[in-house]
């Protein structure tokens, strides 16, 4: 009995290493291990065998039985895969793979990026959950001032060590709190932009929504003026539009900047004529900025008295609305593909 089935089992292992398709395969495979195949024609003689004897060869049958399976499953795996699968011809071409799209806000970084680098300017980046001090505080915002009321903010509620609830996590409102840490870490002078994501607590419409995309941009060094300033923003923006852009620049108020001004740009979605995205004036607040306040140096741990600097932010969501004609700031974030495989 023992020496018929190493005998088989050999023997099947020797066709199973020469055949060469699947047909051939599965007919071998019926021969030996098929329900009536020669490996079960001589397993069914064990059970006239005595008590030792059918313990001995039946555990020796199940022994090979499990071999030869496991031989024939990997011979199965090179002809194309699992057995419910059938036969895959692996010489065929595989199925084209769809590519990506980059989103367009992406887009848009990618160029700004490509066009400060070319200034000498750094791309920095910093944390999305923000402490209160380097988001108010240390930006001439301390908790007193009017100003924390013009951003609706996301505070993150946490436990302090004896158990009293505190807020002093938020999440970002702008990416203004880089501006500290950079002239923390870098010193003057100083020049760098920052792409990143910020957050408000907003009703969301065609113009605003909780989640969108800003660029910092800062330059500290000696005999920094506002001209510097209005300089970059149009060559900011001529690089990004490839093309005139009708500009105005009115007065504004932000803590962080003394004095501070606005840049708009007239709406490209309705040509000036007023539409939802620009709130029905025609034009569309895109570069909020002005000269670094004193304060705000001071807190970077720069000396005004010596160095002057200029900072604006970019509402990179907006800028690629009026880039590509998107009406709606929802679609951004909506997830549908018909959108995003436009770009």
């Amino acid at each position: 009995m023992e020496e018929k089935l190493r005998q088989l089992k050999d023997k099947a292992l020797r066709e199973l290493e020469r055949v060469s398709d699947l047909n051939s395969f599965r007919d071998l495979e019926i021969k030996y291990l098929g329900r009536k195949g020669e490996l079960a024609e001589i397993l069914k003689s064990i059970p006239s065998l005595n008590g030792e004897e059918k313990k001995i060869f039946g555990a020796l049958g199940n022994e090979i039985k499990n071999e030869l399976a496991k031989k024939f499953e990997e011979k199965r795996i090179f002809f194309g895969g699992k057995r419910e699968r059938g036969f895959i011809d692996i010489t065929l071409p595989g199925e084209k793979i769809e590519g990506g799209h980059l989103h367009p806000i992406t887009l848009v970084q990618n160029d700004l990026e490509n066009i400060f680098t070319s200034m000498g300017f750094m791309i920095l980046d910093g944390p999305e959950l923000e402490s209160d001090y380097y988001n108010f505080e240390a930006l001439n915002i301390p908790p007193y001032h009017p100003a924390r009321d013009m951003q609706d903010t996301f505070y993150i509620a946490r436990t302090d060590a004896d158990g009293t609830g505190v807020s002093d996590l938020v999440l970002r409102t702008h990416t203004s709190p880089v501006q500290i840490r950079a002239m923390q870490k870098y010193g003057a002078p100083f020049r760098g932009v920052v792409p990143g994501r910020v957050f408000r607590s907003e009703n969301i419409d065609a113009s605003h929504e909780h989640t969108f995309y800003q660029m910092e941009g800062l330059m500290v060094d000696k005999d920094i003026s506002i001209d510097n300033l209005i300089f970059t923003l149009k060559q900011l923006l001529n690089g990004i539009f490839k093309r005139a852009v009708d500009t105005r620049i009115r007065p504004g108020y932000f803590p962080f900047v003394e004095p501070g001004i606005e840049l708009d740009i007239k709406c490209a979605l309705c040509g000036g004529a007023g539409c939802p995205a620009c709130k029905h004036s025609g034009w569309l607040e895109l570069l909020p900025a002005g000269m670094v306040h004193p304060n705000v140096l001071r807190a970077g741990g720069i000396d005004p008295d010596i160095y002057s600097g200029f900072a604006f932010g970019l509402g990179l969501t907006r800028l690629a609305m009026m880039k590509y004609g998107i009406e709606d700031i929802r679609l951004f974030n909506g997830g549908d593909l018909r959108f995003l495989k436009q770009f």
